[in-house]
């Protein structure tokens, strides 16, 4: 099942990337000059954690990491899922770091993964919670994963830079494979949803953000429903904040999202930025997130953004049948995810380009990753 020789790979780009391929194709890995030059060498905070977190949902493996944590090795071992569990993300990034790894994994773990996850709900660096709920769950639905074993609680928010958040998150387990996706058709958009988050601040904030991105949606779609959640006391987290993120659901059923946050600078950030800059008004925050969902819905494709990196390794992780998806302009990190799923999976995307609608189409042959940790039980 295992391959006898590690892949040897260099820098820190794409390591949360690395380190989910690897247990998905048995493979094991050595990581070299990991931030070697810089000032402050070796692995973040968050990446250890990650390391942690891998660490609870595996069994038979083993990391080994030099002491200025330049250089890893990582040999996977078994995805074995686990119920009741709990990680403390820290405050370096958001859960929304977190949350996809555990996703994927999750879907080819022997036994259904129930997972408490503590730290920052939303912030400016990863997709927010409500994102990971409203769209990326609903993704998995493409390839054949039952909704319903999918759940996403937010029981208390936590924005930066001290969080306080927590999230609860349940993934089955599927039986063998996912099934291969044919999505191509993003249809067109016939209502806006969304939902706003306050801590700690007045809730009066979320109300002039909604109409201030109601006023820019409401000039396209009439139906733009964007619901309210203020939370006060130990359910509003450590810090203050507000933010929003919005859907736009298509007639075909595609879901595409942005999220904006504004709250203080994180732990790594105040260390960066001189005193506490002035932070957006609520009035912006709903005319920017409004402006950066037009954008996406323009840019065409059955995803966002956001979403390109997800969707191409689920394709790549089907059966050896024929995926084919379109998206918009393809981003910088989903370039870097298909050369990441050729080197790991072996699985080469046909892309072609359509100039008429400046989308990209992109099919490829599964590699048929089988859950095999369900065999091992």
């Amino acid at each position: 099942m295992g391959r006898d020789k590690a892949r040897r790979l260099t820098g820190s780009r794409h390591f949360r990337q690395r380190l989910v391929l690897a247990p998905l194709t048995s493979t094991a890995i050595t990581i070299d000059d990991i931030r070697s030059g810089g000032a402050a060498p070796g692995l973040r905070p968050h990446e250890v954690s990650l390391l942690h977190l891998l660490h609870k949902i595996s069994d038979h493996h083993s990391v080994d990491l030099n002491e200025t944590g330049t250089k890893l090795r990582y040999k996977p071992g078994v995805i074995v899922g686990g119920r009741d569990l709990e990680h403390e993300c820290g405050v370096h990034r958001g859960i929304g770091y977190f949350l996809e790894p555990l996703i994927l994994l999750g879907l080819f773990a022997r036994a259904p993964l129930s997972i408490r996850l503590k730290g920052i709900t939303n912030d400016t660096k990863d997709p927010s919670v409500d994102t990971f709920r409203m769209v990326t769950l609903h993704m998995l639905k493409q390839f054949g994963v039952p909704l319903e074993g999918l759940e996403l609680k937010i029981e208390s928010r936590g924005a930066p830079p001290l969080g306080g958040g927590e999230v609860f998150l349940r993934v089955p387990n599927i039986n063998s494979t996912l099934k291969a996706a044919n999505w191509v058709d993003e249809g067109m958009v016939k209502r806006i949803r969304g939902v706003t988050f306050s801590t700690r601040v007045s809730p009066q904030i979320e109300n002039r953000i909604i109409y201030a991105a109601r006023g820019i949606f409401n000039r396209f779609i009439p139906d733009v429903h964007i619901f309210t959640d203020h939370r006060s006391g130990s359910a509003g987290g450590r810090s203050a904040g507000y933010g929003v993120s919005v859907v736009a659901e298509t007639t075909t059923g595609c879901l595409i999202s942005a999220d904006a946050t504004v709250s203080y600078p994180n732990v790594d950030e105040m260390n960066e930025e001189s005193e506490s800059s002035e932070l957006t008004s609520p009035e912006d925050l709903g005319v920017q997130v409004a402006s950066m969902l037009l954008e996406e819905v323009a840019q065409g494709g059955v995803v966002d953004s956001t979403h390109q990196g997800l969707l191409f390794i689920l394709c790549a992780l089907s059966p050896p049948d024929v995926s084919k998806v379109r998206v918009g302009q393809l981003t910088p990190y989903a370039i870097e995810t298909l050369r990441n799923i050729r080197d790991f999976l072996d699985v080469k995307f046909i892309i072609k380009p359509d100039p008429n609608s400046n989308t990209v189409t992109l099919k490829c042959v599964g590699a048929g990753v089988k859950n095999l940790a369900r065999k091992t039980s």
